[in-house]
């Protein structure tokens, strides 16, 4: 799928900036990412533009297929020579294509992908030749597992619970959290009584949700990029079960997820972790405003997401505006003949965008150009929010304190 914005350079894109945008565009994932780099060209194009340019905004659908990915990112590297990549969901994806865009010295934003290994095995383990990739966000799955674990100690304070049980997809990004989850929540004094990785080709939540009933755990928390948890959802508000749903659950991102023509309630009380906390908190003074101008853009579309982009919508937007930052202090569009002084400008930056405040590791840190960890004065982590589906449509964020709109909520069969 080729979009071009109305009203950018005409002719050839070889002519002036272009900007590949790549994103699953089945998925709303990938429909908000879209809209918000459609967003962010416009709103800057008719600032001043880039260093003084229009941009031409090009997206192709990856498919969340490595080899899809890989075609179309040759496309748009080859074929309409882009000055800067931005987007990818799955780290899968993403990982196919970062040896191509080291090759052709093409300036890469990840914006969707969790994964610390995209860092670490490339930018991390060779950086002369991967010194041209940089994550935006979300803040790696290290740094999400530590998190999450503060936040399942914040449970422990507020309502009691210890016991807990463990599930996650089965796919790279969620590695690190069967790697380091058990020794996190051990540490703060939390249990795990059941644990699991389950096929993202398919799963029958019956059994799953009898085998953590029969643990007596008093919390799921579960790691769903892949996996739509709605059946087990469904399951647990019909069934009452004794325990609460917590952690990461992409799907249950979707502003209209928890409505009439979805899984209509059935979502409520559940949480999840995602940058911009779903524009529900003002993580930055431009948060809420963006939200609101994205809203009333696609208030009449017929695709979701509609209210909000969901997570990599946000980091998307910031993508692109960090690039024109970097760009018009360079002085100069041709990114991909001065490497080396575009990622110098990248390293120095410190931008406050939507999702929040953003900078980049360095070359010598164990994770080179990653999206650094914002941590408050208890040197928690406050830059991967929790929010709680408290209605149909109603969200609220509840970790950190920081941008807490509300408490979190016991299921009320729980109490």
């Amino acid at each position: 799928m080729t979009t071009a914005l109305a009203g950018c350079l005409g002719g050839s894109s070889t002519d002036g900036l272009t900007i590949g945008h790549l994103a699953p565009m089945s998925n709303p994932l990938g429909i908000g990412s879209k809209r918000t780099a459609d967003m962010a060209v416009e709103e800057l194009n008719s600032d001043g533009g880039f260093n003084g340019e229009d941009a031409e905004l090009i997206t192709k659908d990856t498919r969340t297929d490595p080899s899809e990915a890989q075609s179309v990112t040759e496309e748009l590297i080859q074929q309409e020579n882009v000055d800067a990549l931005v987007g990818t969901f799955n780290s899968e994806t993403t990982q196919s294509i970062l040896d191509l865009t080291a090759e052709f010295d093409v300036p890469f934003m990840i914006t969707g992908s969790a994964d610390p290994g995209l860092i670490t095995d490339y930018t991390g383990s060779d950086y002369e030749k991967y010194k041209n990739i940089f994550r935006i966000g979300p803040i790696n799955s290290d740094f999400q597992a530590e998190s999450i674990a503060d936040y399942c100690a914040y449970l422990n304070d507020r309502h009691g619970w210890e016991r807990v049980a463990f599930l996650r997809d089965q796919a790279a990004w969620t590695e690190p959290f069967g790697n380091q989850i058990p020794d996190l929540l051990s540490e703060r004094g939390l249990e795990i009584v059941y644990e699991d990785a389950l096929s993202i080709e398919g799963v029958d939540f019956g059994p799953v949700m009898s085998d953590i009933d029969d643990s007596n755990a008093d919390f799921l928390l579960r790691f769903f990029a892949h996996i739509d948890g709605g059946d087990m959802l469904t399951r647990w508000h019909e069934g009452e079960y004794e325990f609460g749903i917590e952690g990461v659950h992409v799907p249950g991102m979707l502003p209209s997820y928890n409505g009439p023509a979805a899984y209509n309630g059935a979502a409520t009380y559940e949480t999840t972790a995602q940058s911009g906390a779903a524009g529900v908190a003002p993580i930055t003074e431009r948060t809420q405003p963006f939200v609101e101008d994205y809203a009333s853009r696609y208030q009449d579309a017929e695709k979701s997401p509609i209210r909000a982009p969901m997570y990599m919508g946000f980091n998307t937007y910031d993508g692109i505006h960090i690039f024109k930052e970097v760009v018009d202090s360079l002085e100069t569009t041709s990114t991909r003949d001065n490497l080396d002084d575009f990622v110098s400008e990248m390293l120095d930056i410190d931008f406050t965008g939507v999702a929040g405040q953003v900078s980049f590791f360095g070359k010598d840190s164990d994770y080179p150009h990653d999206v650094e960890d914002e941590r408050g004065e208890d040197g928690k982590i406050t830059n991967y929010p929790m929010t709680q589906w408290v209605g149909t449509e109603e969200i609220e964020c509840v970790y950190p304190e920081k941008q807490r709109t509300a408490e979190h909520q016991m299921p009320p069969w729980m109490n």
